[in-house]
């Protein structure tokens, strides 16, 4: 007895669903090697987005019970709330500060590593990614120290430069370069990996085809061959840098307090901490959350415009 053969299937004779769902189950294994992590980011990161975007809408404190209030916490924020106002500008500077400047270093330190022997490239990639992964903010508070035993105050009284010992981090003058020069050197951490990975993992044979095409300098290997390979870990190196740069808050606020003098390094993670962590205002700080999400959003779109650019 002969056994029928499967009917083919076309996707003319089916609606965009009903392919959808036939491609998926002729795909099942994959769908259940992705599922694991589906749950994950569906439980801790779409369900919380949609409920901070519910909640911003309301008025709750977790006690009693939401009360729908429409647009009016985003109306206070940018209409009169004016310490938000700083922590948007103080954010906005160091995003932008220290998000493209950490994304440069990272991969101009990874590639210069690239180039290295074997043995040293393992020992310097330990020495630039331990900053991210020990307590660098601490070194950074002994060196800047308040007082005359502060090493950079020390110098400076030893050779009269100064006359009394500089409050580094109480100072506004200092305070926010400060910080941004510890948040750059702390920056060199998962994208700088993920970058001599990806330098390692581009195939030498393409270089060499790249040669015979007219490629005559590094700078061109660099833009044709390197970063095209290495497009999915240039986004990567982008994301984490963006979120670093845009949740710096918390190194601050080992430096120089929360909040800073005069607020001059208050950003929004301080504004949203201040809220939905001390005041319990669960709405307004949901949409405080928002801004901050939809600010990294943002810079993410665009920074995957310009990657889109990379080799043309």
């Amino acid at each position: 007895m002969s056994q029928k053969k499967p009917k083919d299937v076309s996707r003319k004779d089916m609606t965009n669903a009903q392919w959808t769902w036939h491609l998926m189950k002729q795909n099942w294994f994959g769908y259940a090697f992705v599922l694991p992590f589906m749950i994950l980011f569906i439980t801790f990161t779409a369900v919380p987005v949609v409920a901070s975007l519910f909640l911003s809408l309301t008025s709750y404190n977790l006690i009693q019970p939401p009360t729908w209030v429409g647009f009016d916490n985003y109306v206070q924020l940018f209409l009169d709330d004016d310490l938000f106002i700083t922590a948007l500008k103080n954010t906005l500077i160091f995003a932008v500060a220290v998000g493209p400047a950490s994304y440069i270093l990272s991969f101009g330190v990874a590639w210069f590593i690239n180039e290295l022997p074997p043995k040293a490239r393992a020992v310097i990639t330990l020495i630039f990614y331990a900053p991210s992964i020990c307590s660098a903010y601490s070194i950074f508070a002994y060196f800047f120290d308040a007082d005359a035993y502060g090493l950079v105050n020390s110098w400076m009284l030893k050779l009269g430069f100064i006359d009394a010992p500089i409050r580094w981090f109480q100072d506004t003058q200092y305070i926010m370069p400060l910080c941004i020069a510890v948040a750059l050197w702390m920056s060199l951490g998962t994208a700088f990996l993920s970058f001599i990975a990806g330098l390692q993992g581009v195939d030498k044979s393409q270089y060499e085809a790249a040669a015979v095409d007219g490629v005559t300098n590094r700078w061109q290997e660099l833009w044709y061959v390197t970063l095209p390979n290495m497009k999915n870990q240039l986004m990567f190196g982008a994301v984490m840098s963006i979120t670093g740069a845009f949740g710096f808050g918390d190194v601050v606020t080992l430096l120089a307090g929360n909040p800073s003098t005069d607020y001059c390094a208050y950003t929004l993670s301080h504004h949203y901490g201040e809220y939905a962590g001390t005041r319990w205002e669960i709405g307004y700080g949901s949409a405080i959350s928002l801004v901050m999400f939809f600010l990294c959003m943002g810079a993410n779109l665009l920074i995957n415009k310009m990657l889109s650019k990379v080799g043309q």
